[in-house]
């Protein structure tokens, strides 16, 4: 697959160079960031190709490639539901935060919410295998980076996953623009999983009804509801703040 922009390049040369097969770079940039990306490929052994401006356009036609290209034989780092689960379970103590994606199908509301769950400190992102957008290119180079970071799991059946959730101590929190709950109003603690559906059509009847509750993002504007990725921003950064704010506020052992 073909991986591009300097965030995405970088990410994946400090996770998985050797995945890296070739690097394609403009030979015109001479600028700090080109420095740095040809420091780690020279140190990782990774051949890189210094071309003109044109042959990188070739590569990624209409892309934000920002003159950088690197061929990758691997994809992402996968992971199962259960391995997730195994996971958490080895530290039962601590906070978890997870974001689940109901009928997001844009790869760049998909990147954006990576992005956003990965500053957040969000453990994983977890979406139907129908009704949603695969880790595309696209998808990775709006990410930034963090599809190198942030695990992205398709599961089956998002309804029973929510279920497996639960039984592992998770909260079901939905983001839904008719709750009566505000979320700056609510208490975030524990293990909680977000639930936020496609813009417009919001979640679907079966993930709604599990949540053990809905909570709403206050409006006060014209327009109803916000992009997938900036709702993902608030709530997660809500989450963020309580937790930041109530260790601060325990007793020191």
């Amino acid at each position: 697959m073909k991986i591009f922009g300097f965030h995405a390049v970088l990410a994946r040369l400090r996770r998985d160079s050797e995945g890296v097969t070739e690097l394609y770079v403009d030979a015109s940039r001479n600028d700090p960031r080109m420095r740095e990306l040809e420091r780690l490929a020279q140190a990782a052994g990774v051949r890189m190709h210094a071309v003109d401006g044109q042959r990188i356009e070739r590569l990624c036609p209409g892309k934000r490639h920002q003159g950088v290209v690197a061929l990758s034989e691997a994809s992402v780092p996968s992971l199962s539901l259960e391995q997730l689960m195994a996971r958490l379970d080895a530290q039962p103590r601590s906070p978890v935060t997870l974001l689940l994606l109901d009928g997001v199908t844009d790869p760049r509301n998909l990147g954006a919410c990576l992005r956003v769950a990965d500053g957040a400190g969000v453990a994983a992102v977890i979406a139907p295998k129908d009704h949603a957008c695969a880790l595309t290119e696209v998808a990775i180079q709006t990410s930034s980076g963090a599809a190198e970071s942030v695990p992205y799991l398709m599961v089956t059946n998002l309804a029973r996953t929510i279920d497996t959730l639960q039984e592992h101590g998770f909260e079901i929190i939905g983001s839904a623009d008719e709750s009566e709950d505000d979320l700056y109003c609510a208490t975030l603690d524990g293990r909680i999983a977000w639930v936020l559906g496609a813009e417009g059509k919001g979640l679907r009847r079966l993930t709604r009804e599990r949540c053990d509750r809905l909570i709403r993002i206050p409006m006060h504007g014209q327009v109803e509801s916000l992009n997938v990725s900036v709702a993902a921003g608030v709530v997660l950064y809500e989450t963020l703040r309580q937790r930041q704010r109530a260790s601060q506020q325990s007793p020191q052992l």
